[in-house]
């Protein structure tokens, strides 16, 4: 069962390294949840005397390369993570925000990949280095991934199950969204209006 989680996990980061996306080992789900040995659930990174339990970054260095990727996780099942602020960055918002900006009447012209975690986290994959509109980031639960952060990917698991693809990168060129295009549609799921998206493009497109 490890050797078989190591090889799935192996060839999805192989995949993305294949496309330029950076993929980095992140520490990886330990213990049993129930039964008479059942034992504490938490992330192993490797590091002796790690304090930190919850899904984070292994020791190990970030790679674009299929070989190095075979390397890295040829012993341990290592989450994929992938780092945000290069081939793009992460929009999370929770999972009502996520359904409703993929059901808006203009998604069509901003999609791009969509992965959700088993918290029910919606993490759309836009275009890097630009803000979120003050409505949007007002709004509880939202969250912009930049430089120096990442986030779980496909197959991973995590407490709960397994990062998932809702709608997956090859299905779109394995291109990020157009930023504003999503942000937009968020705003109108929250009620904010185009109006007020409208009013602050040309703002938020000149900070890229």
């Amino acid at each position: 069962m490890l050797a078989w989680e190591r090889s799935r996990l192996r060839r999805a980061a192989a995949r993305y390294a294949a496309h330029g996306w950076p993929v980095r080992p992140g520490a990886y789900l330990t213990g049993r949840p129930e039964g008479r040995h059942a034992r504490l659930r938490r992330f192993d990174c490797g590091a002796a005397g790690c304090p930190t339990v919850a899904c984070h970054p292994a020791p190990l260095p970030v790679t674009v390369g299929e070989r190095e990727v075979a390397a890295l996780w040829r012993e341990h099942p290592y989450t994929v993570l992938l780092p945000t602020g290069y081939a793009f960055d992460v929009l999370e918002v929770p999972g009502a925000l996520g359904r409703a900006a993929l059901l808006g009447d203009g998604f069509a012209a901003a999609r791009g990949p969509v992965a959700v975690s088993p918290g029910d986290r919606w993490m759309f994959l836009v275009l890097p280095g630009h803000g979120v509109l003050p409505e949007l980031a007002a709004h509880a639960g939202v969250v912009l991934h930049g430089q120096d952060s990442w986030i779980p990917a496909p197959p991973s698991r995590q407490f709960g199950g397994r990062v998932r693809w809702e709608l997956p990168p090859d299905a779109h060129g394995w291109k990020p969204a157009e930023p504003y295009a999503v942000q937009a549609l968020m705003l109108d799921a929250i009620g904010a209006g185009p109006t007020v998206a409208a009013g602050r493009r040309a703002t938020w497109r000149a900070a890229a």
